[in-house]
């Protein structure tokens, strides 16, 4: 009976590392999604800028 509880245990520490790790990765990944959004979000605002200035006769 220990046996299988100790195994048993050695079992959920090994998931529960994997989940840690993956957690890592999917942190990691919603950083560089995040800072992918930014930059998206930047270019969108300079484009509106620049369409503005066009319309108004500026550009």
């Amino acid at each position: 009976m220990q046996e299988i509880l100790e195994q048993k245990a050695q079992q959920l520490a090994q998931e529960y590392e994997a989940g840690q790790r993956m957690l890592a990765e999917l942190d990691g990944k919603r950083q560089q999604l995040q800072q992918t959004l930014l930059r998206i979000e930047g270019a969108i605002q300079v484009l509106r800028e620049l369409a503005a200035q066009v319309r108004e006769g500026n550009g």
